[in-house]
C-alpha cells in the first residue's frame, strides 16, 4: 500500500487543520490506519489509530477532545481533524498502516503542521 498525506500548513493557535491520507496500490478498508508526528528534537509519537471499519479509534491524550480521526473507504481515504490547534502540535505528521504485530509497514512521506502562537 502506498500512503500520500496531505493538508499541512501554517496555522495559527487556536485554528484547524484536515490532515487526509490516501492510498494507491490496495484498499485500505483492509487496514488500520494510525496517524503520527514528530517534532524537531523528538520521537515520533502516536496521535491516534482508526480500525479497518471506524468503529474503533483510539487518541494520544494529548489530542483527545481536539483531533478527529475518520475514514471513507469509497474514497480509500482516513482523515485528521485537528481543532483548536497549539504551539506543541508544531510536527510532521504521517500516517501508517499494514500493521504487522508492532510495526507498520506502509508510511506516507509526511506533511508539516505549524502552529504559530
Amino acid at each position: 500500500v502506498q500512503l500520500q498525506a496531505s493538508g499541512g500548513g501554517l496555522v495559527q493557535t487556536g485554528g484547524s487543520l484536515r490532515l487526509s491520507c490516501a492510498a494507491s496500490g490496495r484498499t485500505l478498508s483492509d487496514f488500520a490506519v494510525g496517524w503520527f508526528r514528530q517534532a524537531p528534537g523528538k520521537e515520533r509519537e502516536s496521535v491516534g489509530v482508526i480500525n479497518w471499519s471506524g468503529r474503533s479509534i483510539d487518541y494520544a491524550d494529548s489530542v483527545k477532545g481536539r483531533f478527529t480521526i475518520s475514514r471513507d473507504n469509497a474514497k480509500n481515504t482516513v482523515y485528521l481533524q485537528m481543532n483548536d490547534l497549539k504551539a506543541e502540535d508544531t510536527a510532521v505528521y504521517y500516517c501508517a498502516t499494514d500493521k504487522y504485530g508492532s510495526r507498520w509497514r506502509s508510511w506516507g512521506q509526511g506533511t508539516q503542521v505549524t502552529v504559530s502562537s
